[in-house]
Formats: C-alpha cells, structure tokens, sequence
C-alpha cells in the first residue's frame, strides 16, 4: 500500500498544479475504478459511508472505526490521494486529533472537518446548527497538531452561509485559517456569485462541493477553477448512479424474470477480473515448494 505520507505529498504538489477533481468512491470496487479512469484524486464523503456502508441516513451514526475501515479497505487497493469527510471529529479537540492520527494511518492524505454541532445533519439540508467559532478553533488546532506528516491536508468545513448568512461564513473561515487550517470548505453556498465573492473574500485552498439536488447550482469544473476553487468534490455522484441502477434492475428481475435485458448495461466478468487484477495473483505456494 502506498504510505498515507507519500499520497499526502502527491496531494499537496497537485493543488499547486491546478484544480483537483475528486470522485466520490462508494467502496474499494468503485474507488479502483476511479484511479483507473484517471483521476488524480478521490473524495470518501460521511453520507456515502451512511448510506452504502451502514444503510442509514447521514446523520452522525457512524463512528471512527467504521470510517478507518472503510478508508482502509480503499486505501489498500489503490494509490492515489484520498480527501475524507470526518465529520465533526467524533467530538471535542482531542477525539479530533486522534481522528487524524486513526485516518492518516489508515491510508488518508487529507481531511475536513465541519462546524456543525453534533449530531450533525448533511449540508444541504435546513435545521444545522453550529458550534462557537472560538470551540471549532480548538478542534482545528488540535487537528493540525496530530498530524504525522507536515503534508497531510485538514481542511475546515463551514455550515454558517445557511444557518446565519454569507458575511458569518466568511469569518469564520479567516479565524479556521487563523487556527492552522490548510483551507476551507464553504458548504452550500448558493450562486455563482457567492462562490465568486468567497474565492475573493478568503485567499486560500477552496473547496467547492458539486453535489446533486442541493443549494449550489450545477457549475462545471473549468468554472470552478476560473473562479479560484482548488478541489471540486463530487460526493454522492456515484452512489446516486448505481442507486438508481440497483432500482431499474430489480423492477426488470421482479417483471420479467430475468436479467438478460440488462446485460448491455453490466459490467462483464472479464472487465470486472481486469479491474480487480486476477493476473497480478500470485498463485498458491503448495506443499514442500
């Protein structure tokens, strides 16, 4: 497995080179075809390990061990960096710096952290509240010292745009910076216009969040980096695909019996063995060799 400090440092010298897109990975399948596809990086978002690792809604259910499995089983199989959403940090200052030493040992090159109370609840729904800016700043700072390697990324996450406004977000995101961030994320901002004037407002790494049936509207990544954005992520893309998929196939099983309508639409075997690297399998040693 390739060290978590290396893709740190892979993560770090693609930021200065351009926008990152990042994929949102649902598991260590989808995760190798993301790398496979060429993506330079890739995003584990706290919904995705709700929805499709514990089939519950994004609301703070799950726990740090379910995230460094989850992290781990991705990072084992491929090489490229992996931003992951950890959510609140599982609790106060120090839950928040074991939560980095936990991740990064697992594989991870970067993270964010959010300002939201917890239990938290997915950004693009209303009903968020938030904690004082001055106890998110301890999180951070407590963050940013566990880490191991100097590269490895945390990113603050900010709910405030739609809880108390857009001049509140932008605060905060000077006092997490002031704090040790690396950068910010400013969730659910709600027009082009914003994410201009964000990107204007606070000089740093930005991360813009492109995810489906939320506040932010569809912008494309060479919009994102014409405004200044260094990560897009795209979280729940492939979920909400294979979701949909999952949907479509059953109806055809329950109607008709059988798959075969679906085949043109599948995943062969022999893409599905090239993509998990059967060849690369050493054999079985037997006995006496």
């Amino acid at each position: 497995m390739v060290e978590s400090s290396q893709r740190s440092a892979q993560l770090r010298s693609l930021l200065k080179k351009g926008t990152v897109v990042m994929p949102g990975a649902i598991n260590a399948l989808s995760a190798r075809q993301i790398e496979r596809a060429g993506f330079g990086a890739m995003y584990l978002s706290g919904a995705v390990l709700s929805n499709s690792v514990g089939g519950a809604p994004d609301i703070g259910l799950m726990t740090l061990g379910e995230s460094r499995d989850h992290s781990a089983h991705i990072a084992g199989v491929t090489s490229i960096p992996i931003l992951a959403d950890a959510d609140t940090g599982y609790g106060g200052p120090e839950n928040a710096a074991r939560t980095v030493r936990v991740l990064e040992q697992a594989g991870v090159s970067a993270i964010h952290l959010e300002d939201q109370e917890f239990p938290k609840k997915c950004g693009h729904l209303d009903g968020k509240k938030l904690v004082p800016v001055d106890e998110f700043c301890l999180k951070i700072a407590a963050a940013v010292e566990a880490k191991a390697s100097p590269d490895f990324v945390v990113l603050a996450r900010t709910d405030a745009r739609s809880v108390i406004g857009y001049d509140e977000a932008v605060q905060r995101a000077h006092s997490y910076l002031a704090a040790g961030a690396d950068g910010i994320f400013p969730e659910a901002l709600q027009g082009k216009e914003e994410f201009e004037r964000f990107a204007k407002d606070v000089d740093t790494v930005l991360l813009a969040n492109m995810t489906e049936f939320g506040k932010t509207p569809y912008l494309s990544v060479d919009e994102f980096e014409q405004m200044g954005y260094n990560i897009v992520i795209f979280p729940v893309t492939l979920q909400r695909v294979v979701a949909k998929a999952v949907e479509d196939v059953l109806q055809i099983l329950k109607r008709d019996g059988s798959q075969k309508d679906f085949l043109d639409r599948m995943q062969t075997r022999q893409e599905l063995y090239d993509l998990l690297g059967y060849d690369a399998v050493p054999p079985p040693t037997q006995p006496g060799q």
